[in-house]
């Protein structure tokens, strides 16, 4: 199944994805340098880049879903889809959450439970980042008209190219 959003020839959602996946996994770094080093300026960084992570995660989402509507009803890869592109959804609002209670901080710093969303958000994006490859390395997503869009999970150990 080729993307359904593409630019010079690419499809722009994994594009999209490597802005808002740096900056939320950079503004966690931010978070936990500034709680070892207690420095303000490590806090407004962090809640710079959760800004532009946000902004640039609800921007790919957009192009997700362009994509995710191109998907054959009824197999894998749809669910797949349909979870990756909720998780996300997920993973912006914990990282919008955490945004959300820096604003009234001094010099945006956070407390315990702006760190838990961040942090719950940074997880979450692993798993989601996970069942997004599985759509493309496993399932051929955006690659290929001739993809298997029901090839088993990668952990699986069974060739893609075997029908179910």
């Amino acid at each position: 199944m080729q993307s359904r959003a593409k630019i010079m020839g690419h499809a722009v959602h994994p594009i999209l994805i490597v802005f808002p996946l740096g900056l939320l996994s950079t503004a966690v770094i931010f978070d936990i340098v500034y709680l070892f080093s207690d420095r303000p300026s490590f806090a407004l960084a962090a809640a710079y880049a959760m800004a532009g992570g946000i902004i640039g995660g609800l921007i790919a989402a957009v192009f997700g879903l362009i994509d995710w509507t191109g998907i054959e009803s009824g197999t894998r890869a749809k669910r797949i889809g349909a979870v990756h592109g909720l998780g996300n959804v997920l993973v912006v609002a914990l990282f919008t959450v955490s945004w959300l209670l820096r604003t009234g901080g001094d010099l945006w710093q956070p407390g315990v439970l702006a760190m838990v969303f961040s942090f719950a958000g940074l997880a979450l994006a692993g798993v989601t980042g996970w069942l997004g490859g599985e759509l493309v390395e496993r399932l051929g997503v955006g690659v290929d008209e001739g993809a298997n869009a029901n090839a088993p999970n990668s952990l699986s150990h069974t060739p893609a190219h075997v029908r179910h």
